[in-house]
């Protein structure tokens, strides 16, 4: 346990795009905490590979009572506390957060926002003076919301960076793992600057298709493209779609979908975040 890794002593902007990145031979040694729950596996997966790659302690946020593996009780059990304004307890830490500096804190995203237990972890640990590291798994989307409800929790919160991974595409965990730990110095490499997205425009068929298509039959979207912009990377194609999109409950309401295409043969396009 507590390890140490090396971190840039000034925070650095959320994400940003960078040229060649290499740890600062003027970094101090901070320590870092993986703080996460998980309860389907997904959450874990990223702490996991992110602890690995730097070295860091690692913990797991766990309900003293457990959520159910079916989905749909979950959502039940989950309703029926926010309705009650019962917050779930937890079992106690194996590592006390106050002992590090830089905290990355992982969940996933429940209703629109962090997952219960994590509001419950909240009000039991003090973040002040922490460097904070947001990363989320979910379905569709809701990291930007899950963060805008953090720093209502949280007034103050120093938060250096985030990370958001469809559950659906695990697989790119390496990839924009890296890519965040390298923008924040804490890992050597170089990334690729990526253009902004061009300006909206409205879609024609084939933009139509390619939203469709990456959008597909998920339950949670019945959403129709309206404008896009776009950019190229070395690799894929990328899209920012604002869509139409009607709610469960009969709302329709604007949303934004990002969207990437491979560039190689037979690449589908996906979408890889909602933010509504």
């Amino acid at each position: 346990m507590k390890a140490l890794v090396t971190v840039l002593l000034a925070s650095l902007a959320m994400m940003a795009c960078t040229a060649p990145s290499k740890k600062s031979e003027d970094a101090t040694e901070k320590k870092v905490l993986v703080l996460y729950y998980s309860q389907t596996g997904a959450t874990k997966t990223v702490a996991e590979y992110i602890q690995q790659k730097l070295g860091a302690d690692i913990a797991e946020v766990q309900a003293k009572e457990a959520y159910p593996e079916d989905f749909q009780q979950t959502v039940a059990r989950g309703m029926k506390e926010m309705q009650e304004g019962v917050n779930p307890e937890l079992l106690p830490l194996d590592v006390n957060p106050a002992d590090y500096d830089v905290i990355f804190l992982g969940y996933p995203i429940w209703f629109g926002t962090y997952a219960l237990p994590v509001k419950t972890l909240l009000q039991n640990i003090d973040l002040s003076g922490k460097e904070v590291v947001v990363f989320s798994t979910f379905g569709s989307g809701g990291l930007n919301e899950s963060i805008a409800e953090l720093q209502k929790a949280v007034p103050g919160i120093n938060i250096i960076g985030k990370l958001g991974v469809r559950n659906a595409l695990l697989d790119r965990v390496p990839a924009e793992a890296d890519r965040l730990l390298i923008d924040l110095g804490m890992m050597e490499g170089e990334n690729e600057t990526l253009a902004d997205y061009s300006e909206q425009q409205p879609v024609t068929e084939a933009d139509t298709a390619i939203f469709n298509a990456a959008v597909g039959d998920y339950p949670m979207l019945s959403a129709t493209p309206v404008t896009v912009g776009s950019r190229t990377t070395s690799t894929s194609i990328d899209y920012l779609f604002t869509a139409e999109n009607a709610g469960q409950d009969g709302q329709k309401s604007t949303i934004k979908v990002y969207v990437t295409k491979g560039k190689a043969e037979g690449d589908q396009p996906v979408f890889t975040l909602v933010d509504r």
